[in-house]
């Protein structure tokens, strides 16, 4: 796994752009180094620049980074690019992956052994889209940094797919 450590990059409007990103290739452990990655860069956003950020959505970012590398790495073959950057008071999680297709989630069924994961990340986003790339595609993820009494940020980003 590569990774580029958090930084300032396009910073519009006197922003600071707070962002990582890794190429991630090679065996199911990068998975986990993954789900790694985005935990540590919660931790130093919080520590070093003093944003607030809930263990819910460290532990909601984890999930979906898992969830999303899991997919690619399953469905796509070579190299599956993440990027987990602060936009405003969202964590976005972005995967992208060489394989066009955009996913669909699955009708809900208690039954189904498996294959919930879409299901899941959809469940606890408060944004969600799927692009095709020249090559590929690119899902990007949005999680409130803070918390809601009803899991839902009053500015969430309308979800949708392209």
């Amino acid at each position: 796994m590569e990774s580029v450590p958090v930084g300032e990059e396009g910073a519009a409007s006197g922003e600071q752009a707070l962002r990582t990103t890794a190429a991630l290739d090679g065996d199911g452990t990068v998975i986990a180094e993954a789900r790694a990655l985005a935990a540590g860069f919660l931790a130093r956003v919080q520590a070093e620049h003093g944003l607030p950020v809930s263990q819910r959505a460290v532990d909601l970012t984890q999930l979906v980074v898992s969830e999303l590398v899991t997919n690619a790495r399953k469905y796509a073959p070579g190299p599956v690019l993440l990027d987990v950057r602060i936009a405003g008071d969202m964590v976005e999680v972005v995967v992208w992956d060489s394989d066009p297709v955009l996913p669909v989630a699955r009708a809900a069924d208690a039954g189904r052994v498996g294959q919930h994961g879409l299901e899941i990340v959809m469940a606890v986003a408060q944004g969600f889209e799927a692009q095709r790339e020249p090559v590929g595609k690119r899902i990007t993820v949005r999680i409130a940094l803070l918390d809601d009494p009803v899991g839902r940020s009053s500015d969430a980003t309308p979800c949708k797919g392209g």
